[in-house]
């Protein structure tokens, strides 16, 4: 069985993650899902990201410990990620004592190999960000990634030497032309960051102590990217002196999906420290889209943040989760709003997709009693539905490989449009007036009852709980991703999928 290793980055646990921050667990947990669906042995990790300077002012600001801090927020994180129904198979937190015991291990390592050594760090320092910068590299005399303003800081570091890889890191990219994902994140990389030329990475502070300290010199934490980046390989068993059978099976991981905002630190810091330690690289790193609240970023200073828990209490997660998937292009930011989101349940998912499932088991039990079977009375408009079904798969691979989440649903939802179209080709309500025309009949109502069967295995990454509802309403759990000809069904009860939102009635309340 071959393996699939996915991660998300890990979450900074500064506080509660909103819609934005869960878009990424959401568009892991598809790519996971329709990976095992595919007969792969999946490993998929997410977590939390728990040291550093910001950390420990939020906690003293909040008259708590820094670990009783972290502690409350990765609580909530692990709560608001298990909310999205996301089938995660490890949840890793920084402040784990393996963990902490193998970055000690890995920074003791690369100091021997001579590709740590002590300096002193003068530059321009963003606090938020947690990162150094030098003048030429801020935007407006600010913090290129955040804006901020930053101050100048000078302190005792341990320094990573990152130039020392700059040509092999070039060499890499080049020649592993899916390494970084869009393209234009790949020439944002090569351009902005490597060619003008690597700085070495400043990897230890003494300003503060939350972090994990130097074994060898304990005035000294690591600093965050060391400690945070090393979580893809310390949580599956490496270890310096020998790793394990886990680690062996399942590393390089398949794929980092990541926040553009941070694909500097996955595809330059990270690939040079797997170098530092002779590991091989990850397949693909993705530096995903933004989600954007109307047309701006989301942001507690102007009260637009939307939180995913509170979207689910409103609309279900399976509608959330659609909206994400479905609304964020593959690299240009998406966009959240009320309206976009009432608009999507009530088209897609109300009217193609439940009404759908609703009248098919409405006359299957009208007309048959909630039995059918194929009677294989055809029309010349049933092979286009029939190969539309069984050219589905191919579609959704070749979409999903490519990371066009949103588009493979649109193939499913292809085909759920053209199953209505065939309703009204075929008047079925039509044909049950006509006694000569019951197998006819017959036969539409099992080729729509094939086709959902069929979408409904397709949507199980996308939509877990509508898929599960789907399966125990056309009571077939039959598992062939394609069009069969054998197949029976008896149907129970039809049961509404999604609602219909009276959309004015709806922002009126949202609003309040």
């Amino acid at each position: 069985m071959e393996k699939y290793y996915i991660s998300t980055a890990i979450a900074y646990t500064s506080g509660k993650p909103h819609i934005g921050n869960t878009y990424e667990i959401v568009l892991a947990d598809a790519i996971a899902r329709y990976k095992r669906l595919k007969g792969f042995d999946v490993y998929f990790q997410t977590g939390t990201d728990e040291h550093g300077e910001k950390i420990q002012i939020k906690a003293e600001e909040k008259g708590l410990s820094p670990q009783e801090f972290v502690d409350e927020v990765a609580t909530e994180i692990k709560r608001i990620w298990d909310v999205m129904n996301t089938s995660y198979d490890r949840f890793v937190r920084t402040t784990d004592k393996h963990h902490e015991e193998i970055v000690q291990k890995i920074f003791k390592k690369m100091y021997e190999k001579g590709d740590i050594y002590l300096g002193k760090y003068e530059g321009l320092y963003c606090t938020p960000c947690e990162s150094f910068f030098t003048e030429s590299q801020l935007v407006d005399g600010k913090c290129p990634d955040c804006g901020r303003d930053v101050q100048p800081k000078s302190e005792e570091a341990y320094f990573f030497r990152l130039s020392k890889y700059q040509d092999r890191l070039i060499e890499y990219i080049e020649t592993h032309p899916d390494f970084i994902k869009p393209e234009s994140r790949k020439n944002e990389m090569m351009n902005n960051f490597i060619k003008p030329g690597l700085q070495d990475l400043c990897v230890s502070r003494t300003s503060f102590n939350w972090g994990i300290p130097v074994d060898f010199d304990s005035k000294h934490v690591v600093y965050v990217w060391l400690d945070a980046l090393t979580n893809y390989i310390t949580n599956i068993g490496y270890d310096p002196d020998g790793s394990s059978q886990e680690f062996e099976k399942y590393w390089p991981a398949d794929l980092h999906l990541i926040g553009k905002d941070i694909i500097r630190f996955h595809t330059i810091y990270w690939p040079c420290f797997l170098m530092s330690l002779d590991l091989p690289l990850p397949k693909q790193v993705f530096g995903h889209p933004w989600l954007l609240v109307g047309d701006g970023k989301m942001s507690k200073s102007k009260g637009n943040v939307i939180y995913a828990d509170d979207l689910v209490d409103t609309f279900g997660v399976d509608a959330v989760r659609y909206y994400v998937l479905h609304e964020i292009p593959y690299q240009q930011d998406g966009s959240l709003t009320y309206e976009l989101l009432i608009e999507r349940i009530n088209s897609d998912l109300a009217n193609v997709l439940g009404n759908l499932v609703n009248r098919t088991i409405s006359m299957v039990n009208k007309y048959f009693d909630g039995t059918v079977c194929n009677r294989k009375v055809t029309e010349n408009y049933d092979n286009e539905l029939i190969s539309m079904m069984n050219a589905l798969e191919e579609k959704v691979e070749k979409k999903m490989d490519n990371l066009e989440i949103g588009a493979a649903l649109d193939e499913i939802f292809e085909v759920l449009r053209r199953s209505n179209k065939y309703i009204d080709e075929a008047t079925p309500w039509v044909l049950a007036k006509d006694e000569t025309q019951k197998d006819r009949l017959e036969t539409v109502l099992y080729n729509l009852l094939e086709s959902i069967r069929v979408c409904g295995i397709f949507l199980s990454p996308f939509l877990p709980e509508t898929s599960e509802k789907i399966k125990s309403q056309i009571h077939n759990m039959r598992e062939e991703r394609m069009y069969l000809e054998d197949n029976s069904y008896i149907v129970g009860n039809p049961e509404a999928l999604f609602m219909r939102i009276d959309k004015e009635k709806k922002l009126e309340e949202l609003a309040k």
